[in-house]
């Protein structure tokens, strides 16, 4: 017996597969099959995501050839899953998280607070962008989009300063070393799932049990919690939307940020692991009432 696993092209999303694929393996001693393809997000380079569909476009693909049976479930980011799926999908797992933590890149090796007035920092997300310029109103944003290896090559060909990514596809790369600056997550509040890993399946699919039995009930409450907060604000790629959810014995600590009226609003919650989704509706209820 084996499980096809889909997912992205990318050398992120291989490296990606491949950590679920050993953990199924593992527990399991079930051999995994790998399918790689090529989604419409990845396709369209040359326009910002939210004109074209938003991170839902690197999902929708791949769900189709799980429908066409070309595929049992599906390895994602679960920054780019829309807390909106399906209904004949669930996320049967979210196995692992990495560091949650947003980083500055700059191959000058110039820290982001040392950078000259007007530097140009490259990032394609309304999330990332106002932030930076809460810690540096002088910065100029250039919008740049592509795989990781892609936006590192932008920072010369763009003549940038330096750009911010995710730590964790730095991280899952082995090209951490290339970091400048970490920024703490309660500061630069980080994208909704940002590091986590989630697997898609079919609710009907005959093999869910394999991909449930390699769930993480901590790290599944997290993301939930943090998928709850953007549920409740209906946030989708347009939004400037953050939250970042820790566990703290058998509770959740989560701060969150959203853009409302026309004001940037941070808030924090803590509550009970087990409500992790009323956590992050409560949350949500915070900010709208600010």
């Amino acid at each position: 017996m084996s499980l096809k696993i889909a997912s992205r092209k990318s050398n992120l999303a291989r490296i990606q597969c491949d950590i679920v694929c050993n953990i199924i393996e593992d527990k399991f001693n079930i051999k995994c099959e790998k399918f790689f393809m090529e989604t419409h997000g990845d396709r369209r380079l040359d326009v910002n995501l939210s004109k074209i569909g938003g991170k839902g476009l690197f999902v929708k693909d791949i769900e189709r050839a799980i429908l066409e049976k070309k595929a049992d479930a599906a390895v994602h980011s679960m920054k780019d899953m829309p807390f909106d799926i399906p209904s004949q999908f669930e996320i049967a797992a979210i196995p692992v998280r990495e560091d949650v933590r947003d980083v500055f890149v700059s191959m000058n090796g110039c820290s982001f607070y040392d950078l000259p007035k007007g530097a140009r920092i490259g990032t394609s997300s309304a999330r990332r962008s106002l932030q930076a310029k809460m810690l540096r109103e002088d910065i100029e944003i250039v919008p740049i989009r592509g795989n990781v290896e892609t936006r590192i090559k932008k920072i010369e060909t763009e003549k940038l300063d330096g750009i911010i990514l995710a730590a964790a596809g730095l991280k899952r790369l082995n090209m951490d070393f290339i970091i400048k600056d970490y920024f703490p997550p309660e500061i630069f509040i980080p994208a909704i799932g940002q590091g986590a890993l989630g697997v898609e399946t079919l609710k009907e699919s005959s093999n869910i049990n394999y991909f449930k039995g390699i769930d993480n009930y901590i790290v599944r409450s997290c993301v939930e919690a943090e998928r709850s907060f953007m549920r409740s604000l209906k946030a989708d790629c347009h939004s400037m939307i953050g939250a970042y959810a820790q566990p703290i014995c058998d509770e959740i600590y989560m701060i969150g940020i959203y853009e409302t009226k026309g004001k940037i609003i941070k808030k924090d919650i803590r509550g009970n692991m087990e409500d992790y989704i009323n956590i992050g509706q409560c949350l949500a209820k915070k900010i709208i009432q600010y």
